[in-house]
């Protein structure tokens, strides 16, 4: 029987969660300090469960059903129906330090979950069930060592996209129409479309993004069918990437979309620290697209990202506009490469 993890004092304040935070999200932290006081402890909080799930469904030294039997535990905990159990030995395993502290910080975080407000427990509880029904699902799909496997279709694809990021945009919705009052322009059915598209196409920018090192780890989110459509075979592109680009393309036409989706999202926002916060990952996700775009069959063989700091220069642009809505729109256009052309008003439609 597992043992049972020693439980630590409940985090106090937000910036008690600020450490661990800014250890194990690059940009995502970013946009968490940016929003008012009310979001950033939940939103953090969730986050920081989120990563911690991932982490342990990514810690591929352990065998696939050890991780999800710990997926499992960890989901319960979280929900309050079991004890979390002694995750040392996942903790051990992370190469990186940031991630073994967030491991180990699991009882804290968990204790500040039970201190947060009732409906906020409820909505980092939902979302958690959505994320780590995704996480299993991949680890069920490859977590095992063998010959790279692909997806079987685009409803794979498109449900995995949801889990473990639709639903984030629906959760950050839901937390500013219960903390905010005004929240938005649009009506609430409209926001939670927009961040639920919104959070696919950030996930797809990952998945675009990650093609090489996913590939090599025996992962091909591109689907079997398309790929049999295209005269390939799963061994060939694991092989040789660059044979994907017509595929990768396709799907990062409709990444780009869904990064209209954020931008058009923050547009409807009324508090410009909350457009700031929601418009940032889309700022993000377009440069990244743009770059890829430039890379060409060069993008499939290496990973590329934007620079720390080109970051923080889109950060500090955002804060000296004060994230108004033309200064958005003509900065999203620059780092989409759309100087001229649309903005996210026609952008992917």
């Amino acid at each position: 029987m597992p043992r049972q993890m020693t439980m630590q004092p409940p985090a106090r304040s937000t910036e008690d969660l600020n450490a661990l935070l800014r250890g194990v999200s690059r940009s995502f932290y970013l946009s968490i300090r940016v929003l008012p006081a009310p979001l950033r402890r939940p939103i953090g909080l969730g986050y920081l469960l989120a990563r911690a799930t991932d982490t342990l469904a990514d810690t591929t030294q352990m065998p696939a059903a050890e991780r999800l039997a710990s997926l499992d535990n960890l989901t319960a905990a979280i929900d309050g129906t079991a004890t979390l159990e002694d995750l040392r030995g996942f903790a051990g395993r992370q190469a990186d330090g940031d991630e073994q502290r967030l491991i180990l910080a699991l009882p804290q975080c968990l204790a500040a979950l039970a201190a947060t407000e009732p409906q906020d427990q409820e909505a980092i509880r939902g979302v958690l069930r959505q994320i780590t029904r995704g996480q299993k699902l991949d680890v069920q799909r490859f977590g095992e060592p063998g010959p790279c496997r692909a997806l079987e279709n685009a409803d794979q694809l498109n449900e995995y996209t949801y889990l473990v990021a639709g639903s984030v945009g629906e959760f950050w919705t839901d937390l500013c129409l219960r903390h905010l009052r005004d929240f938005a322009g649009a009506q609430p059915e409209r926001m939670r479309e927009l961040g639920r598209a919104y959070g696919c196409g950030l996930q797809l920018v990952n998945i675009l993004r990650d093609v090489r090192d996913d590939l090599a780890a025996g992962r091909c989110y591109f689907p079997a069918d398309e790929l049999a459509q295209a005269g390939l075979a799963v061994d060939q592109v694991a092989r040789e990437p660059a044979l994907l680009l017509p595929l990768w393309h396709r799907w990062q036409a409709l990444a780009e979309e869904q990064v209209a989706d954020g931008m058009r999202y923050a547009d409807a926002v009324k508090d410009r620290r909350v457009r700031a916060a929601s418009a940032l990952p889309a700022l993000l996700g377009a440069r990244t697209l743009a770059l890829l775009e430039a890379a060409g069959p060069a993008a499939l063989e290496q990973r590329i990202k934007m620079p720390r700091s080109e970051v923080h220069g889109v950060l500090l642009r955002l804060l000296f506009t004060r994230a108004g809505r033309a200064p958005l729109q003509a900065h999203y256009a620059r780092l989409a490469g759309k100087v001229g052309g649309a903005g996210w008003d026609n952008a992917g439609r």
